[in-house]
């Protein structure tokens, strides 16, 4: 009984961490490098037929060159609509649209800019890092108060802390080499 308490405790952790990771990766795809990808702009609300929706429901991407993302609707009436959610967000590009798609050129990047989205993900990271550590702490809480309780011995909750202790240190290793990844991508002139 109480083993299966620890492990149900230490999985919903893990899950948690894994998510906390997981997000952090999708956030460093949002920041632009000097590429072009469809994640930059497929999470953007588009005000569509009264509700909002994001880019990626009603339009497909397509990158014919590094630097141009082509945004094609796959419903022609949501042309403008689709520019002026382009042109609220904060990419800082200027959408050109031909009647038919919409094409995103991406400037090259300059010094003082790449340093800036450096900055940025470093943050992002950092906020990774503190879901994982209150993931951590809250699963502590749940162990100790287990404990407490008499449902786990002390050498269960020291042995189920180290667990918990080598999962927060993977998955903030995790968040760093990708942090690391996106770095060096933004840097790379």
């Amino acid at each position: 009984m109480d083993d299966s308490l620890v492990e149900l405790a230490l999985s919903d952790a893990q899950e948690r961490m894994a998510k906390a990771a997981h997000h952090a990766r999708e956030e460093f795809a949002t920041v632009r490098t000097g590429r072009a990808t469809p994640a930059l702009v497929e999470k953007i609300p588009v005000e569509y037929y009264g509700s909002e929706v994001s880019l990626q429901q009603v339009a497909g991407f397509s990158v014919p060159e590094a630097r141009l993302l082509v945004i094609s609707p796959f419903d022609k009436a949501a042309l403008a609509a689709i520019e002026k959610a382009l042109l609220g967000s904060d990419l800082g590009i200027t959408p050109s649209n031909d009647g038919q798609v919409i094409r995103l050129a991406f400037p090259s990047l300059t010094e003082e800019r790449r340093k800036e989205l450096v900055k940025v993900v470093k943050h992002k990271a950092e906020e990774a890092r503190v879901a994982v550590r209150n993931v951590r702490r809250a699963a502590r809480h749940e162990l100790e108060s287990m404990e407490r309780e008499g449902d786990i011995s002390s050498d269960e909750l020291e042995r189920a802390e180290r667990q918990l202790e080598k999962m927060t240190h993977d998955h903030i290793e995790e968040i760093d080499r990708v942090l690391a990844v996106k770095e060096q991508e933004l840097l790379e002139v």
